[in-house]
């Protein structure tokens, strides 16, 4: 193995150990009875966790391979510590600079740049004094590659006087300020620190690095995945004192341009991750590739350590204890992944005790159910989910995603758990508020979620549980087709309406909105309104690559366009966005196909 691919492999080791359960397993005599314990040293305390019999072969196995693992890196870094990373006596976290940063970053110069670069290089080559910048958002989608970029962008001189830092769960903040201070005496002025979330006192700290070196003109780059740690920070030890660039969503142009992926159901499928896998639900050894988004398991993984664990760290790390809130005993009791996952199964996505409380219905299930009996085509109509075992299929799909009903959680979830689950995944940019207007009531509350993989999936996982139940095999080839073929399609055409109406509002000018309008009789999938020309535009989304008259019937409704003018002026134009051609109808309907839509954004 070349140095390069050793560290590459120190890198993976390094990432593999953030997602595994800290600390060592020990045996301790409870009444006469040996007990595993979970142990590991926090702020300089020892502290030591109970193993359940239910989470036993889970956590040994988890704990053994951290100890391979940690044996692994020891390995590698001997290897190649004269070479690579630098070992003087008198630093106490691994850096790399000179000859062996240049390896380092050598794999990232034919890559495209990301959108939010040019935020990193502003703050690189502009007055900055006593402000740090901070680049943080959930793992994949960029962050480490986004700094190796700026390295290599520097110049050869500033290269010179450039380091790489990638904190580990070991580190402390007394250990990075010592060697930062040791490298400012050298006469090194650009730090990346990469993970530095992962450091137990980070969020009580961090002001460290804007009071003292940004304030003696060094430049700090800070990166982690721990997004919601970064927030905290913001609010409190670092408020206006950091740029802050955001990575988690990744809008379907420029996600386009830096793959070469040109097609919406690709992207809805990968969620705008910037890795890719292959649907591989009982394949071992495609389960343990590092993919997004690639089957059930994959996406619970995600949900369960980009999210979950990123919320409990951050609740662990904040020692003040003003943020150990509700979420704390969700998270003990194992539940934090059940209501997460519930809200992002509802066809809804609504905030609403009754959406976490209710016995579990799968909506994609139900709502495919109805769309098959009312099929226009009678060659795709069938009443196939009506005639499987729907409670046996909801039980194992629940398994998948870890959902749980009332009477088997240990807490009852209350409208506060709520409040700051939507807070926590606002923080980590996950969701935003749709924009949604109504001609007759107040629209009930709905959310966006930018990174909408993770519903996919769920979608998928509920094919797979049908897939492989013995009663649903026994059914017509073709009838089981169309089922499942009916529940993704109807998933990619929500999720289209979301992505479109997404990124259209995070494209507009100040003077133009777009919203979601609630009619009488339907609803407009999008509208955008010019507030100073007072004109609007009607939009319907339709997940299909064909033109049929139903898609744009409530367009032509003259009744409920007239309402819509009295309220926000000419609608000045009438468009379907769908997956076909582009083109003009005679009736001056147009249709757009939604790839070109949303690289023109």
């Amino acid at each position: 193995m070349n140095t390069v691919a050793m560290l590459r492999r120190i890198q993976e080791i390094d990432d593999q150990l953030t997602k595994l359960p800290v600390g060592t397993v020990v045996y301790k005599m409870i009444n006469g009875k040996k007990q595993p314990y979970l142990q590991w040293r926090q702020n300089n305390k020892t502290v030591s966790k109970y193993i359940k019999i239910q989470d036993r072969e889970k956590i040994l196995a988890e704990a053994e391979l951290r100890k391979q693992l940690t044996e692994e890196l020891k390995q590698l870094k001997s290897s190649v510590s004269s070479m690579t990373i630098a070992t003087f006596p008198s630093y106490k976290t691994n850096i790399v600079y000179g000859d062996a940063l240049e390896r380092l970053i050598a794999s990232v110069k034919a890559f495209k740049k990301r959108d939010c670069y040019r935020l990193l290089n502003r703050y690189l080559t502009r007055d900055t004094a006593g402000r740090v910048c901070i680049l943080y958002g959930l793992r994949r989608t960029g962050k480490t590659t986004l700094l190796f970029q700026a390295i290599n962008d520097l110049s050869d001189e500033d290269r010179k006087h450039a380091v790489y830092i990638k904190a580990r769960t070991a580190d402390t903040m007394s250990d990075l300020s010592h060697d930062i201070r040791d490298l400012a005496q050298q006469g090194y002025q650009y730090i990346f620190l990469d993970e530095v979330t992962l450091l137990d006192d980070f969020i009580d700290s961090a002001s460290l690095f804007s009071d003292i070196f940004a304030m003696q003109g060094m430049k700090i780059v800070l990166s982690g995945t721990d997004s919601l740690g970064f927030w905290f920070t913001l609010t409190q030890e670092l408020y206006d004192r950091a740029y802050t660039i955001h990575t988690t969503f990744i809008p379907f142009r420029e996600y386009s341009s830096l793959l070469g992926i040109d097609h919406i159901d690709e992207y809805i499928r990968y969620g705008g991750t910037l890795r890719a896998g292959e649907l591989a639900f009982d394949d071992e050894d495609a389960l343990a590739t590092d993919a997004a988004f690639r089957d059930d398991e994959t996406t619970r993984r995600y949900i369960d350590t980009a999210i979950c664990g990123n919320i409990q760290h951050s609740l662990l790390c904040c020692k003040r204890g003003n943020y150990m809130r509700h979420l704390w005993s969700l998270y003990e009791a194992g539940e934090l992944t059940s209501a997460i996952n519930r809200i992002i199964e509802s066809m809804n996505h609504k905030f609403l005790l009754s959406t976490l409380t209710a016995p579990f219905k799968s909506h994609d299930l139900g709502s495919a159910t109805q769309l098959l009996q009312k099929e226009p085509d009678e060659r795709k109509r069938t009443d196939v989910l009506n005639r499987i075992d729907r409670q046996a299929i909801t039980s194992k799909l629940m398994g998948i995603l870890q959902i749980q009903n009332a009477e088997t959680t240990h807490i009852g979830i209350t409208n506060a758990h709520i409040t700051e689950i939507k807070e926590y995944l606002k923080a980590l940019d996950l969701i935003v508020d749709c924009p949604r207007r109504s001609m007759i009531t107040e629209p009930d509350e709905y959310v966006l979620f930018t990174q909408p993989g993770m519903r996919y999936c769920q979608a998928q996982a509920l094919v797979h549980v049908l897939i492989n139940d013995e009663e649903f095999k026994s059914f017509d080839q073709r009838e089981k087709d169309l089922a499942c073929d009916k529940i993704l399609e109807d998933v990619r055409g929500r999720m289209m309406e979301d992505i479109v109406l997404l990124e259209t509002v995070r494209s507009l000018p100040k003077n133009r909105s777009a919203f979601k309008l609630i009619l009488d009789r339907s609803e407009f999938d999008m509208v955008i309104y010019t507030s100073d020309e007072n004109t609007c535009e009607a939009y319907e989304v339709k997940h299909s690559t064909q033109i049929v008259s139903r898609q744009y019937h409530v367009l032509e409704d003259e009744e409920q366009c007239r309402a819509v003018e009295q309220q926000y002026g000419k609608i000045t134009k009438k468009c379907v966005i769908y997956r076909g051609e582009s083109c003009l109808l005679d009736n001056g309907i147009e249709y757009l196909n939604v790839e070109e839509y949303l690289k023109l954004l």
